[in-house]
């Protein structure tokens, strides 16, 4: 048994869910971590294939870079490494489908190696986007016989195959949230993912693959909700369960939600309840600490005069526009509102060139603590309540603090019916 085969348990039994953080940011990483500590509790870390992989990805980390500067920030607030379910998310050639498959699908056996060489045992295998030539989503049995092909290189690779456990399924949203506010959302019918469950059993069986296909743990479905730029879609909570019977007498089967960012509270237990034991998030933490980091710059102009932060992550975005560019859309001033405060939080790609100016306007702030009221008209009370609990000073502690207030209902028991 693993830790996941733990939560699956007992989210079976009625227990809650456990989160997936999606996110390279060291502040979200170190709030996530301290969270799961206080709550006593374990957490997924999650990377996907764009983020990390053998070339780098986008934040620069191969795989085992990045589990390498997971557990400097365990030792850094204190939680224990065993806290952490390492995942690889969109684990498949998406990376590289502009090339042709053959060429894709070589670089992610190369990558689906170096990742569970390096420590990650939660695999999603999604191979369900076609690569050069081919059609933008392919179909089942083409995603489950590359996805069956790269749970062999896991099991051929890893140092103790035994550990892995297995994620499949398409019915995902575009990494990052819709492209559009106008994007329908619908609950994935059970009939779809029944088909998706017969359809990867059959591709693993065909590759004799049924010590790995044993360990398939969940599902990726959409329970009916999302987020685009301006636009959320949210979970109607009335809706009925049509899911769920698809997992009796599979007791270690559980769903998957992604994009699950911004929903109300009382969402993520009644998702729990519904089995969806892994929720997804990512973009809505750093959304937070963006967030808690303009509230600090605007009380640092009244202590100051400087100029609001925003207007440095206004030049870098214009320098490098293409982390937001097709992904906001409307006239010009609507896409500089929604570059800092659409929900798809674009900025988020920046934050690393900005470190400067940002640690200075910090290290300003913690020499020269605000009145309480100048500090109350921008900082919830309940992000200053929990913030003065942490070890950190006190800007650094409210940047965390609200980054765990967004977590929090994460963690929440399922309600009962």
């Amino acid at each position: 048994m693993t830790q996941l085969d733990d939560v699956i348990r007992q989210n079976a039994r009625g227990g809650p869910a456990v989160p997936s953080v999606c996110s390279a940011h060291p502040d979200v990483l170190a709030a996530s971590l301290r969270l799961a500590e206080e709550l006593d509790r374990v957490v997924v870390i999650e990377a996907t294939s764009n983020q990390v992989n053998q070339f780098g990805g986008y934040t620069g980390m191969t795989p085992a870079d990045f589990v390498a500067f997971v557990h400097h920030i365990c030792a850094e607030t204190g939680t224990s490494p065993n806290r952490v379910i390492f995942g690889g998310d969109h684990l498949g050639p998406q990376a590289w489908k502009k090339e042709p498959a053959e060429d894709a699908m070589a670089k992610a056996r190369t990558m689906m190696a170096d990742y569970v060489k390096a420590g990650f045992t939660k695999i999603h295998l999604d191979c369900s986007e076609g690569c050069a030539g081919e059609p933008g989503a392919v179909g089942d049995d083409l995603a489950a016989a590359r996805a069956a092909e790269l749970a062999q290189v896991c099991e051929e690779n890893a140092p103790d195959p035994s550990a892995l456990r297995y994620i499949i399924g398409t019915e995902v949203p575009p990494p990052g949230g819709a492209r559009s506010d106008d994007d329908h959302i619908a609950p994935t019918p059970p009939e779809r993912a029944q088909a998706t469950l017969d359809a990867h059993e059959a591709a693993f069986a065909k590759l004799e693959q049924r010590e790995a296909w044993a360990k398939v743990r969940g599902l990726v479905l959409q329970p009916g909700l999302e987020f685009a730029p301006a636009h959320l879609d949210h979970f109607d909570m009335e809706q009925p369960d049509h899911l769920s019977p698809l997992l009796k007498g599979r007791d270690l089967l559980c769903f998957e939600a992604h994009s699950t960012d911004y929903q109300k509270d009382a969402v993520y237990p009644d998702l729990a309840r519904r089995h969806f034991a892994i929720l997804k998030v990512g973009p809505a933490l750093t959304y937070a600490w963006r967030e808690a980091l303009y509230a600090l710059s605007h009380i640092h102009i009244w202590q100051s005069g400087a100029a609001h932060i925003s207007a440095e992550m206004e030049r870098l975005m214009l320098a490098n526009p293409g982390y937001w560019q097709g992904h906001l859309h409307g006239d010009a001033a609507r896409q500089h509102q929604l570059r800092h405060f659409g929900y798809a939080d674009r900025i988020r790609y920046y934050w690393p060139q900005a470190t400067g100016p940002i640690q200075t306007m910090l290290e300003a702030l913690a020499d020269n603590p605000p009145p309480a009221p100048l500090l109350e008209q921008y900082i919830p009370r309940e992000t200053l309540t929990r913030g003065a609990d942490l070890p950190l000073s006190w800007p650094q502690a409210i940047l965390q603090a609200h980054v765990q207030r967004m977590l929090l209902p994460y963690f929440a028991e399922p309600t009962q019916t």
